[in-house]
């Protein structure tokens, strides 16, 4: 084989490898954002459709409480898996951000929106209700989440209630099997006792997942939604 021949088909070669991982770099920058944007849309408009129907709660006993003693009320749905059940806002993100929240963080969820970590407290209950989105790909959901600071407002909404979360620090970064990060009353984050809590959790660093950045906040109030959108939303 000769020297020229050889030189070509490297040539060749390199030319097949470079538009390979170009096309790669494409589908990871825009092809991936565009699926999320699609998926988003599905799950939000999901959640609307279901929020015109009223809330859903889980059925009534069917055995009549005993004399004198008040009636339970119904226990509240179950999360479903891969389903969305509320939105989150983050006014420190910029007008417009708004992201659906999940259950469960399966690879294929988070792709669609946040994921609830199943396990952890149901949103506005006393406890951790802690939450995953990816830094980068399928839409950037916590791309700017360096930028959290402590008394940023986190607002969510399950169609009935808004529930605003303020941040208490800045971002703490951790290794992915730090799973304290999101016990009833996550390690680390200054918390002393029971509370309503909130953790979101991404990747770190921005294109790689070797750590995490953790940000914590307490539940600073809540509001009907038929009041009209909480203060934070203004601030």
């Amino acid at each position: 084989m000769s020297v020229r021949l050889i030189v070509r088909t490297f040539s060749e070669l390199c030319i097949t490898v470079g538009a390979l991982i170009v096309l790669f770099v494409v589908y990871v920058l825009f092809w991936t954002g565009v699926k999320a944007a699609d998926a988003t849309e599905g799950q939000i408009d999901a959640l609307h459709s279901r929020w015109a129907q009223g809330p859903v709660s889980a059925p009534a006993p069917q055995s009549s409480p005993a004399p004198g003693k008040p009636k339970e009320s119904p226990a509240p749905a179950a999360y479903r898996d891969g389903k969305p059940f509320a939105m989150m806002y983050i006014p420190r993100f910029g007008k417009g951000w708004e992201w659906p929240v999940l259950e469960n963080t399966e690879v294929r969820t988070l792709q669609k929106g946040l994921g609830h970590y199943s396990g952890t407290a149901r949103l506005g209950a006393t406890g951790n209700f802690a939450v995953a989105g990816h830094r980068r790909t399928y839409g950037d959901p916590f791309k700017d989440f360096p930028k959290l600071r402590p008394g940023d407002a986190v607002v969510l909404t399950d169609g009935t209630t808004w529930f605003t979360y303020r941040v208490d620090k800045r971002p703490y970064r951790t290794v992915p099997s730090d799973v304290g990060v999101i016990d009833p009353v996550p390690r680390k984050s200054g918390f002393d006792g029971p509370g309503r809590y909130l953790t979101l959790t991404t990747c770190d660093p921005e294109w790689g997942s070797s750590h995490r950045l953790i940000a914590w906040a307490h539940l600073d109030a809540t509001r009907p939604v038929s009041e009209g959108k909480p203060a934070a939303f203004h601030s």
